[in-house]
């Protein structure tokens, strides 16, 4: 087969990993890739809004399969697009993918189908927004962009002060562009968090092993939030029963709320859950696979994900059984400093070999270029680095030992991925 993996993140390259591991597969090319994947990939340069040239290509090249996996094409149509065209592609359409680009549809979805989540409501204005938080008065409060923001639109203010800058900031500012033209202010949950990724072809849903993120920029999680600074596999919090009271219901309850909005999801939806004292709810969808809860997902998944990918498309997903490795998973994000803000580019990484491996671990590249043999930096998010042991600790003692021997100047990363994660 010849696969086309469309993005260029660490994302990316863990399933273009995963993808490489099948035997049914013959070529992948990545667009538009980055440094790292063009060592596992072909990378072409097609930016991955570019649904002409993504199709114009995979005709031209005869691709068997297009896995679509950044938000942004796949809230645009770029499966819609590909599919038109007779290209079998994996991913929801733009109808279902609206499940993450709109906080406004999954929130009212949620409430219409009895799916537990945050109390809140929508504002299109700033000044009946702020009144609504005023006269609900508890902080902390929780201030969201609806649309897409690339993982930045969530704003938790202390008080009021706080939400009120969220406020001018998303609806008046317009810092994140259209997205901010609608708000959803809602109440603050507490309890830990869990990612919890599932496969679907609309009918079946399989819960992959879940995951713990780290969102702030610094240790302790202080700091800004991010896209993403670590992540562990399995999360500690997400027990069996736990498990089951999602599936009940989160998980099967938001398959058939998509079907009976006739909003068919197939491909890989993403729950963004809080154990909170009244039990799990939802704080958000995704459309598709975390990055960086991808990074500690696949490496644990035994079954070849060709033959997952082609289950969900054909629909034939109840018939497959999907098999976990038992070992635990952590990962690592070095990143620019300054990120989320302002960081250089350029930046010469050494410590990595050929692969971009060191031993006892897998380096995902999220941010980089190749050229004249040499790695160098090119985005906030540089690599992922990703390790697996018989217990977390052992993982995470990898991982950082692998950290430890890769640097670039002004390299930042969190010392205390997973330590969080350890029941008190």
């Amino acid at each position: 087969m010849k696969i086309l993996v469309i993005g260029g993140g660490g994302r990316e390259h863990t399933i273009i990993r995963k993808l490489k591991e099948s035997p049914k597969v013959d070529k992948i090319y990545a667009a538009p890739g980055n440094g790292g994947i063009s060592r596992d990939a072909e990378c072409v340069n097609i930016g991955v809004m570019d649904k002409e040239g993504m199709v114009k290509f995979a005709k031209e090249n005869e691709i068997d399969l297009v896995f679509v996996a950044p938000d942004d094409p796949l809230a645009a149509g770029m499966v819609d697009a590909l599919t038109a065209n007779d290209i079998r592609a994996f991913g929801p359409r733009a109808e279902a993918a609206i499940i993450e680009s709109s906080k406004v549809f999954s929130k009212n979805l949620m409430k219409k189908y009895g799916i537990p989540t945050a109390e809140y409501e929508v504002f299109s204005e700033s000044a009946k927004a702020m009144a609504y938080i005023e006269e609900k008065g508890k902080y902390p409060v929780v201030i969201k962009a609806d649309g897409l923001a690339l993982g930045k639109g969530v704003i938790i203010a202390k008080d009021h002060a706080e939400a009120q800058a969220a406020v001018k900031e998303i609806m008046e500012d317009k810092k994140f562009g259209d997205s901010g033209n609608n708000v959803v202010v809602e109440e603050f949950l507490t309890g830990p968090e869990v990612s919890v990724l599932a496969f679907t072809d609309g009918i079946a849903l399989k819960p992959m092993v879940s995951s713990k993120d780290h969102k702030r920029a610094y240790d302790n999680d202080e700091g800004l939030n991010t896209g993403g600074m670590g992540t562990i596999s399995p999360n500690p919090y997400y027990t069996d029963e736990i498990a089951e009271i999602c599936r009940k219901t989160i998980f099967e309850p938001t398959v058939a709320a998509m079907n009976s909005e006739n909003r068919t999801f197939k491909g890989c939806l993403y729950f963004g859950l809080m154990i909170t004292p009244d039990g799990p709810k939802v704080i958000e969808y995704n459309a598709r696979f975390g990055d960086p809860e991808a990074q500690v997902v696949l490496p644990r998944l035994k079954t070849d994900l060709v033959d997952i990918i082609e289950a969900v498309i054909d629909e034939k997903l109840s018939q497959l059984n999907i098999e976990w490795s038992n070992d635990a998973t952590a990962c690592v994000v070095m990143a620019s400093g300054g990120y989320p803000l302002s960081y250089k580019k350029g930046m010469e990484i050494t410590g990595l070999d050929e692969d971009g491996q060191v031993e006892g671990a897998t380096v995902y590249h999220a941010g980089t270029k190749y050229e004249n043999g040499k790695f160098y930096t090119n985005g906030g998010r540089v690599l992922g680095i990703t390790a697996s042991g018989k217990t977390l600790d052992e993982a995470l003692e990898k991982a950082y030992d692998a950290v430890g021997r890769i640097s670039f100047e002004g390299a930042h990363f969190r010392t205390d991925i997973g330590k969080t994660a350890n029941k008190e």
